[in-house]
Formats: structure tokens, sequence, C-alpha cells
């Protein structure tokens, strides 16, 4: 028969068994929580990207100023006409950081090109490799964006407009698609609007803040009045 002093020990060992499983779990559930949220592919070597929110740094002002757009979408379109000149007067003159952040949520409607995801990681590929004309690359995309369920632009003519905007060392890049899986993982990060919980683009983010966007477009109520 076992005695009380057995049992004890044996129930001791059990409870120490049932720790350590439960250790390993975590620490596994962990690892894969960590791995689901980080691209499997390539990352940008660049000390301009974040790697964690996928954004684009231009500039080094105080106050800091998120953009969320799809080269794909109009409305990002419309909001880099109305308010692309005041953003780059705003980093000139050190009043903002402004982190462009590409994202792909609108393969669904191009033919089945993935011309989101190849734009958005064509933007990768000049920030890492020409930082300087990022800006420039970004209003390029625009004054030749493709119409909604079109193929949008090939590679080559992706290539063709990053070189036009002063990008010279990003075509292997641009070609290879070396950043889809990064720009993939990091279209995880869009923000959705407080009010509605949806996410859309284009979205603003100023100082923290979301801003609910609407056209038309305003700089100074969207972002100018918003400023420290």
């Amino acid at each position: 028969m076992a005695t009380t002093a057995n049992r004890s020990n044996s129930f001791a060992i059990w409870v120490s068994v049932a720790v350590v499983a439960a250790l390993v779990l975590v620490g596994a559930l962990v690892v894969w929580m960590n791995n689901s949220n980080s691209a499997s592919g390539p990352v940008p070597a660049a000390a301009n990207v974040n790697t964690e929110t996928g954004a684009i740094a231009v500039g080094a002002g105080p106050n800091t100023v998120d953009t969320y757009v799809d080269f794909m979408c109009p409305y990002c379109n419309q909001f880099e006409q109305a308010e692309g000149e005041t953003i780059k007067r705003l980093i000139d003159d050190g009043s903002i950081t402004l982190n462009v952040h590409p994202v792909s949520i609108l393969d669904r409607i191009s033919k089945g090109t993935e011309f989101s995801t190849r734009s958005a990681s064509a933007a990768y590929c000049v920030a890492e490799s020409d930082p300087d004309v990022v800006l420039d690359f970004v209003s390029a995309m625009y004054a030749h964006q493709p119409a909604e369920d079109s193929p949008g632009l090939r590679d080559d003519e992706i290539v063709a407009i990053a070189e036009s905007a002063g990008a010279t060392n990003s075509s292997s890049c641009i070609t290879n698609g070396t950043y889809m899986d990064f720009a993939t993982q990091m279209t995880k990060n869009l923000p959705a609007d407080p009010a509605t919980g949806r996410a859309g683009t284009p979205a603003l983010v100023v100082n923290g803040e979301y801003v609910p966007l609407k056209p038309p477009y305003n700089p100074q109520a969207d972002i100018v009045s918003r400023l420290n």
C-alpha cells in the first residue's frame, strides 16, 4: 500500500510535469504568434524602413504623420493630389516625420496580377536602394495610376516609373518582387477607423490620432491643424 509520503511525492512530480508541459506550450504559442506576425520572405535592410510597422520614414520632424496607401486606390491618388504638396512642405521645414505605409488591399481588382502587392514591394525597393526619391516615386506612381479592375502596371513599367523618379538602383528588386511577402504582412497593420471598425485606404494618423478622411481632402483640417 502506498504511504502518504509516496502519494505526496507522486502528486508533486505530476504537478511539476504539468507545469513544464504548460510552459513548453506557452513558449511554442509565442513563437508561432511571432512568426505569424512577421514576413517569411526578405525584409528591407534600410534604416528608413520600420520592419515592425512597415513604415517608410521621410524627414525628421517632431510631429508624425502616417499615411496608408494602395497604389491602385483612386482615393489615395486624390489624397496625394490634395495634400501631397503640403506634406512635402512640412517635411522640408522640419515640422513632420512622414511615415508612408504602402499596403496591398486591392489585388482582387487587378485581374490576378497582384498589382497592389507588386507596387507596394516596389516602394520598399526604392526606400532601400534610393531613399532620397521615395516621395518622387510615390508621386510618379500616382501620375501613372492604372484604372481599377485592370491588370495594373507590368513590372518593367514600374521600373521605368522608378527610374524616371530618380531611383536608379531598384530595378532588379522591383522585377523580382523581392518584398511582396513583406508588403502582404505589413498590410495587416492597416488601422481601422475607431468609429466604424472598418479599414480602408487612404488612412491617416497624425501624432498617433486616427484622422477620418472624406473627399474633398483638406490638408489644413486633416494635418496642419493637428500638429503641435
